[in-house]
């Protein structure tokens, strides 16, 4: 029997009950508007609750079920200040009472868009659980301006909400097409009444590169595992979509981390040693290879996450200084990691924030990859000391 054979059986005999990945989410895109909101999201969440009892009956467990709409300034256009941002202050309590996470589509999609809408966004994130997002780049170039109105509005929601909370639900986003189902960055303009799905599998990975430490025998063993659940969602998704009518956009098999379900662990399981250490981007791009061979319609990221505050190893790792910013930047230019939950200095300029934005759109037009930002100033933090932005599913940290 061939060693590639055998790391297979190996990783296949990992393969229990205990590393059956979640659904981390199902998310439905759809078109609203402010006269009849309630109604087209009460329809919505018939369509989740039955996808959703779908995959239970397959044999997974369901995190969450969401609803994207299209950018929000086009259903709160014409409307005074104070009108849209309590539109928007009542769609986040529906969601809390029909059991959705929100997603109220990008404020800027293009360069040249007006940015009166982040005003709106300076107004109700800290004080809901919506989520959101600007474009900072796609094929026609990076966007300069909306790089600046990032900035302004990170640094703004860093000061004024609590712990600066505020910027947890909101994403700069390069490069991201439309229909991924991760949250903030999700986002579309079309019609609605699509949908799409993603898994939180990090757990998969780490098992796997536990039995596996030769690169190409974790390459091949990694793909087939990932394969393996990704078809059996995509199934369901596509029996889903015959039933309902609902159109499917894909799945996106990049493997999301939560708490103990570490992709840092995974990476570690690896190379041997710390993340951040010598291989990382090694077992960066292996995971982004066996990510883009799952034989799955693909949406999304479809790569990896790396998101410092949603997974224990790597917060401890950022805490240990194995890793920063510019290790970040680098493993991204092999996968789709880019920075997720990265906390910054309380004293982290505007001007400081663009330009790391900047080195994020700049790195997702060059090479064409999909990249986000999500970026946490916390107020008054220095470095050296930890991160208080509240209950789990974050992780705090030390402030670098």
């Amino acid at each position: 029997m061939g060693s590639a054979w055998l790391g297979l059986l190996i990783a296949a005999a990992a393969f229990g009950a205990e590393s059956r990945p979640k659904v981390r989410a199902v998310t439905a895109f759809i078109h609203i508007d402010a006269a009849h909101y309630e109604a087209q999201y009460a329809d919505t969440m018939k369509f989740l609750t039955a996808a959703a009892e779908a995959y239970k009956a397959a044999g997974f467990e369901v995190q969450s079920v969401r609803i994207a709409t299209q950018p929000f300034p086009e259903y709160t256009k014409g409307m005074k200040p104070d009108e849209a941002v309590a539109l928007l202050q009542k769609i986040d309590a529906l969601a809390a009472k029909l059991g959705f996470r929100a997603s109220i589509g990008t404020a800027m999609l293009h360069d040249d868009d007006d940015a009166a809408p982040l005003d709106l966004l300076a107004r109700v994130l800290p004080t809901t659980a919506l989520n959101t997002s600007l474009v900072i780049a796609d094929e026609t170039g990076i966007h300069w301006r909306a790089i600046r109105e990032s900035a302004k509005l990170i640094h703004r929601l860093g000061a004024e909400s609590p712990h600066g909370r505020g910027n947890l639900n909101f994403a700069a986003i390069a490069m991201v097409k439309p229909y991924g189902p991760f949250y903030p960055g999700a986002w579309h303009t079309g019609a609605g009444k699509t949908f799409a799905v993603g898994l939180e599998s990090a757990n998969v990975v780490a098992d796997v590169f536990a039995a596996n430490h030769d690169p190409r025998e974790a390459e091949k063993a990694l793909s087939a595992a990932l394969g393996k659940y990704a078809k059996e969602a995509d199934a369901v998704a596509a029996r889903v979509a015959a039933k309902s009518g609902w159109s499917y956009a894909g799945f996106d098999p990049t493997p999301a981390p939560m708490g103990d379900v570490s992709i840092g662990q995974a990476v570690e399981n690896l190379i041997g040693g710390p993340f951040g250490s010598s291989g990382t981007m090694t077992a960066a791009a292996i995971i982004t290879r066996a990510v883009k061979s799952v034989p799955v319609k693909q949406t999304g990221f479809s790569g990896l996450m790396v998101p410092v505050l949603h997974d224990k190893v790597l917060a401890r790792r950022w805490a240990e200084g194995t890793y920063n910013i510019d290790s970040l930047l680098a493993y991204s230019s092999v996968c789709a990691a880019g920075l997720d939950t990265v906390p910054l200095r309380g004293d982290t300029s505007e001007d400081q924030i663009a330009k790391i934005l900047g080195d994020v759109a700049s790195l997702a037009f060059k090479w064409q990859k999909p990249l986000a930002a999500r970026l946490l100033p916390v107020p008054g933090g220095k470095p050296g000391d930890r991160t208080d932005f509240g209950d789990p599913p974050l992780t705090n940290t030390v402030i670098r």
